[in-house]
């Protein structure tokens, strides 16, 4: 009896055991066996699958003998096309309902609501399940998908492409738009030597003889077919026909003359982004290239496609959004011999904006023009309006080639060039050199630290404050009297806005940049690097504020800010703000900072600035004009590691405006060159200036 009865013990704790072992799978378990028993939840548990991309898992879930797919193989790619062709997301499902039936399945009707590449989409319907000891299978049709698709029909989606909008300056010319480029495709079967025509190709295009296999081989490819390689710039007939055609515009054409001589080579024209001043406005428009994934991700749900294209730098990224357009989509039903049954979504093409900005073309080319060879940068701008006429960085590229396409040498070129041809020079900060003076004067004036009319003293060509300062000494290229502001700025006296720096103070000099501007943001389109007057939080020594006010030391300005602080000159004191989209600014001119300077401090600096261009002494008579009145500010910065260093460089600049109110064409131009030591220093820019004016003015 013993026995028996342990043995019946022995069965009750098995059976205790093994359903422990079921509720010690977790929380998870649990769950998976209650939702076997729940077709809501099931049905639930289904659509998560779905929003994840997880087809095995959603197979998993199938009564198998019941479902209308065959295999598991067909059922992951009948689902993966679909829901990855209409680009599914934010999957919900609501409304549901659950109607047992006579023999033991459910029925579950639900509404269904996602995003598409055509729009929202939303629809109600019905999931049936059978149900086992097991709990409930999904009992699987392509109704499931959408109501009324049947198995032997297809989801179609169509894409019509938006049109870029395009990218034009102040007189509707096209800095971005579309244009016309040459693809150089092969067709396969005109080849005469397959390994000796992919050899000439790939040698007159720069690129790898295995990248023209790989796509040779693509599973699309018949004797037939155009086989596009590469993309290259479409000679125009009106280019061959002028008096003197572009060199490189005749080496293309001779490259393309010989690539379809090669049996098997086509050109075909295509549609392509273009940059119509090329290298004169690179750094300024930007280019797009085609999306990457990363691109995809970041921009999820923004409406790119995997043939979509994207601002990368410039204009071309800082509209992108106004640019780009949305592209029409259609989602459809297709019976077995293409017929249209039903639309399941539609979003019609949304073409992009037109970005109107208020750069003069004709300016921007000839800026460019006139400094390609240098390293530097200009910028223009109405000084009334705060309208920018032009930005340039030279030297430059030719943004179509990132379009295009670059080959190994174009890109390495660029890259390892010491000119550095890809560096934005107008978005940063440079030593600004005698052209910081006339700041200095406002600013000491407003203070009250001296008067226009104060007489510094003459000191001969070097000064030092005192014996503290040890061999450092200021020096300055003229001797002249009375050392009074207009003379000082006329002859661009050092050692005058030395002392002016010093009667400053540090204090009262770095509160007084900071209110026009300095360590803060530049309040414009295209970010701009901030101006500095220290390394640190202020000026550490004597020295280092004696050489702040001939623009040295450690100051640091923006051109366009620069800029922006000279219009003060010419609006009773009051700093511009400047703009670049035609419709983001006001014709009268918006003030960016108010009574930076009072009018009567304006008048004293002005009859400096005046004398600089129009006095024989001045250093910029240069630029002189009797029919127009102009004013401007030379400057050199020296860059050098010690007072003694002979290696240094240096930099040139010329501040030069128009001062009549009521001129035809005002304007305000800064041009910076970084290394002017051997070709003449400030004297080259004036020179190269004048030219710019000479054009852009004209007769008045």
């Amino acid at each position: 009896m013993r026995k028996k009865k342990r043995k019946k013990h022995t069965k009750i704790i098995t059976k205790i055991v093994l359903f422990s072992g079921i509720l010690i799978g977790g929380e998870i378990g649990i769950v998976t066996i209650m939702n076997c028993n729940v077709p809501e939840k099931r049905l639930m548990e289904y659509m998560k699958y779905i929003e994840k991309g997880e087809y095995e898992q959603m197979y998993a879930m199938l009564d198998q003998k019941k479902s209308s797919m065959n295999s598991k193989e067909e059922f992951i790619e009948r689902n993966s096309k679909i829901y990855e062709g209409i680009e599914m997301s934010d999957l919900s499902i609501t409304d549901i309902t659950v109607k047992r039936q006579e023999n033991g399945n459910a029925a579950v009707s639900y509404t269904t609501n996602m995003q598409t590449a055509a729009g929202n989409v939303e629809f109600t319907n019905d999931a049936v399940f059978s149900h086992d000891w097991t709990g409930y299978h999904l009992i699987w049709q392509d109704q499931l998908i959408f109501p009324e698709l049947s198995a032997t029909d297809k989801v179609q989606v169509t894409s019509e492409e938006a049109k870029r909008g395009d990218i034009l300056d102040r007189n509707g010319r096209q800095l971005a738009g579309e244009g016309t480029a040459s693809s150089v495709g092969i067709v396969p079967g005109r080849m005469e030597n397959r390994e000796d025509t992919i050899k000439k190709l790939a040698e007159y295009l720069g690129i790898g003889a295995d990248e023209i296999e790989d796509k040779l081989k693509a599973d699309w490819v018949k004797a037939d077919s155009f086989v596009p390689v590469a993309t290259i710039p479409k000679i125009q007939e009106v280019d061959l026909l002028t008096v003197n055609p572009d060199e490189t515009v005749l080496e293309e054409k001779e490259k393309q003359d010989t690539l379809l001589k090669i049996p098997g080579i086509m050109l075909s024209d295509v549609k392509v982004r273009t940059y119509y001043l090329k290298e004169a406005a690179s750094h300024l428009v930007g280019y797009v290239q085609a999306v990457t994934a990363e691109d995809l991700q970041e921009h999820k749900g923004e409406g790119y496609r995997t043939n979509s294209v994207i601002g990368k730098t410039g204009l071309e990224t800082l509209y992108e959004k106004e640019l780009k357009g949305t592209d029409g989509c259609e989602i459809c039903i297709v019976d077995a011999n293409g017929n249209k049954k039903s639309v399941i979504a539609y979003e019609p093409k949304k073409d992009g904006e037109d970005i109107h900005t208020t750069i003069d073309g004709d300016l921007q080319s000839t800026l460019y023009e006139q400094f390609k060879e240098d390293r530097g940068c200009s910028v223009a701008l109405n000084p009334y309006t705060g309208e920018v006429l032009a930005l340039v960085s030279t030297p430059s590229y030719d943004n179509n080639d990132f379009v295009r396409g670059m080959d190994n040498s174009q890109w390495s070129a660029l890259n390892e060039n010491e000119d550095r041809p890809l560096y934005n020079r107008f978005r940063q900060t440079w030593c600004p050199g005698s052209t910081f003076k006339s700041v200095i004067a406002a600013i000491g004036l407003k203070v009250g630290a001296f008067t226009a009319n104060d007489d510094f003293g003459n000191e001969g060509l070097a000064w030092q404050k005192d014996s503290s300062w040890g061999d450092y000494t200021v020096t300055t290229l003229h001797d002249y009297a009375p050392v009074i502001l207009k003379n000082a700025l006329i002859y661009s006296d050092n050692i005058y806005f030395a002392k002016a720096a010093l009667k400053i103070g540090a204090d009262q000099l770095m509160q007084s940049l900071n209110q026009i501007g300095f360590n803060q943001e530049l309040p414009f389109d295209i970010k701009m690097s901030e101006s500095q007057y220290s390394n640190t939080d202020k000026t550490e020594t004597e020295i280092q504020l004696a050489d702040s006010g001939y623009g040295q030391g450690q100051i640091l300005v923006n051109p366009l800010h620069l800029a922006s602080i000279y219009t003060a000159f010419l609006n009773d004191g009051n700093m511009i703000k400047p703009y670049l989209h035609a419709d983001g600014g006001s014709t009268s001119g918006e003030i960016w900072i108010k009574d930076a300077f009072s009018p009567q401090i304006v008048s004293e600096v002005m009859e400096g600035l005046e004398g600089v261009v129009n006095n024989p002494e001045g250093t910029g008579y240069g630029a002189c004009r009797e029919d127009i009145r102009l004013a401007g500010k030379t400057g050199t910065a020296e860059l050098k590691a010690t007072k003694e260093d002979t290696s240094g460089t240096e930099i040139g600049w010329f501040t030069v405006f128009t001062t009549d109110r009521d001129a035809k064409n005002p304007i305000l131009l800064i041009s910076m060159v970084e290394n002017v030591k051997d070709i003449g220093g400030s004297g080259y820019v004036v020179e190269k200036d004048k030219a710019i004016l000479d054009e852009y003015l004209g007769n008045e």
